[in-house]
């Protein structure tokens, strides 16, 4: 029985980098970071991973969602400032905007040593954390995504699953399918098939694909 496990962020792809600091610590110490970090915006080019089978048209959408404001007039430097201004502000859309940007490597970061870091998931992990708190759907998948793979934040299965429920009961799709596999799986849960099959059901009826695969994998491999 194959079943699809849509493990993808909202807005971007994500790569495995496993990490020991909890979003609640990289949210309290991201001002302290910051101290040590030089943070500048790269050129409105999706990082070359991200583009990987997309064609150009399927790049313009995805640079869109990851900046939705790119025809502001705005340069890249004044765009990512005003975004981490309404960030610290406590907007939870710049907040996982921002999260994004650092994850992707389109804010790039620096370590304490001047090293250009290829991307930032500690940094993202907090403004994602800070988001999550105020009920952002999507941050809440995201950081369920880096909690589910060790990214950024210590690997934990529990705190994932937290997340992915919070997300997928305010209707995110993406969270509602990963329930679904993950209660399929029995990974760090009670392997629960009608439960998972609930999920997969929600995500298929808002047309996601994944969760469509998956349900039929699932009602083809109980015949």
């Amino acid at each position: 029985m194959k079943i699809i496990i849509f493990l993808l962020f909202t807005v971007l792809g994500l790569a495995g980098c496993g990490g020991k600091e909890s979003a609640e610590q990289a949210a309290q110490d991201e001002s302290q970071k910051m101290l040590m970090m030089d943070e500048v915006t790269a050129i409105d080019e999706l990082p070359s991973f991200l583009k990987e089978g997309l064609s150009k048209e399927e790049q313009d959408e995805l640079r869109k969602q990851i900046m939705p404001t790119l025809d502001d007039g705005l340069t890249p430097e004044e765009r990512f400032q005003k975004l981490r201004r309404d960030a610290e502000a406590g907007d939870p859309d710049a907040q996982n905007a921002l999260g994004a940007m650092f994850y992707t490597g389109e804010a790039v970061s620096r370590d304490a040593a001047g090293n250009i870091m290829d991307y930032d998931p500690v940094s993202a992990a907090g403004w994602f954390f800070r988001a999550a708190e105020k009920g952002h759907a999507e941050a809440q998948f995201n950081l369920g995504l880096l909690y589910l793979h060790g990214d950024g934040v210590e690997k934990d299965i529990e705190t994932a699953l937290k997340w992915f429920t919070q997300s997928a009961e305010q209707g995110n799709a993406d969270a509602q399918n990963n329930l679904g596999v993950i209660y399929l799986t029995g990974e760090g849960v009670e392997q629960d098939s009608d439960e998972a099959i609930k999920w997969f059901e929600k995500a298929a009826e808002q047309g996601n694909e994944e969760a469509k695969e998956n349900l039929e994998a699932v009602r083809s491999g109980q015949n």
